[in-house]
């Protein structure tokens, strides 16, 4: 299971060099060589006392840093970076999103995962997640355990302008759990503008004819209320193995949500379809705006901007 921890296809190749800042924010090029630098870093040994236990918090001058925590909003190359990390690290590596760690805990139980990924030198974690106290929790402890044995951390996080946390590694109503973890992590900020939206500002595209518009290879062509109905019978974790070997997929009468919990299924979905690079053939409402103001205003808005901004390049990828 850990050998499937790597980064999704788009990024099998991606390096510092590759990295593309934007001229006009200069955070970006600050934050590559950042990272660049962490990853070549040499580490110490966690300090240890007597009898070979780990000295306490009050033994030490100051906490071990060990992780770089990536905040900013869409397309400014935080994955990017995640996956360059990735592949200039030596020894044993990881790279997942927040949800498949998370599903890991779940398949394997705490313990078992913890003895999985013990001795991982660096283990990388895209889009962190702060809006499930349980799964933010499991993920400290986590963190906590493996890094007190060396393993060191490289994680990303979404905050769209508006979004609770905006700027911070805390939001405010997580910040008792993780604060422990985010005292592990230095916190760089990545300003830009969106990369997937910066030639053109377009909508998701919209398509009379499906069956007529999708690509030769594999495909699939199905009603959208029946595909958003078929996630509900199927564990998130199990959405990569649903889009796994497609080329594209059809989308007939894509209509706007009207359940939360659909929305949220039809996000972890869009995640998997951007991992793969699978092409998006759409008639009906454009998928960038199927979430009404009610669900953008609320706790999950960095998740419904995210999808948007992913699913007008996939709809529009040649």
């Amino acid at each position: 299971m850990a050998a499937a921890l790597v980064p999704p296809p788009q990024f099998a190749t991606a390096s510092f060099d590759s990295y593309r800042p934007d001229e006009d924010y200069p955070s970006q090029a600050e934050v590559r060589d950042a990272v660049a630098a962490f990853v070549t870093a040499r580490t110490e040994p966690a300090k240890r006392g007597l009898f070979g236990r780990r000295r306490s918090a009050a033994a030490s001058d100051t906490p071990t840093t060990s992780g770089v925590y990536l905040d900013g909003g869409f397309g400014v190359g935080k994955t990017h970076l995640l996956a360059a990390a990735y592949h200039a690290a030596t020894g044993r590596k990881t790279f997942g999103t927040f949800i498949e760690y998370t599903a890991l805990v779940g398949a394997l139980g705490f313990q078992g995962t913890v003895d999985l990924l013990r001795g991982t030198a660096l283990v990388c974690i895209d889009e962190f997640e702060l809006d499930d106290p349980g799964d933010t929790m499991v993920m400290t402890r986590l963190i906590k355990e493996l890094s007190e044995t060396g393993t060191r951390f490289a994680a990303t996080s979404n905050t769209p302008p508006g979004a609770l946390g905006e700027g911070r590694f805390a939001a405010q109503d997580f910040l008792r759990e993780i604060q422990a973890m985010s005292d592990r992590f230095d916190t760089m900020r990545i300003d830009g503008l969106d990369y997937r939206r910066r030639a053109v500002d377009e909508s998701a595209r919209v398509v009379d004819d499906v069956p007529g518009s999708l690509p030769d290879g594999q495909v699939t062509l199905d009603d959208f209320r029946a595909v958003v109905a078929h996630l509900a019978s199927v564990h998130p974790s199990k959405y990569v193995a649903l889009v796994e070997g497609l080329d594209a997929v059809g989308l007939t009468d894509v209509q706007p949500f009207t359940d939360q919990t659909d929305a949220l299924r039809w996000v972890a979905l869009v995640d998997r379809l951007y991992d793969g690079q699978v092409r998006i053939v759409a008639s009906g409402s454009p998928l960038d705006r199927v979430y009404p103001d009610v669900m953008l205003e609320g706790g999950y808005r960095k998740k419904y901007l995210r999808a948007a901004s992913r699913v007008v390049a996939l709809s529009r990828a040649s």
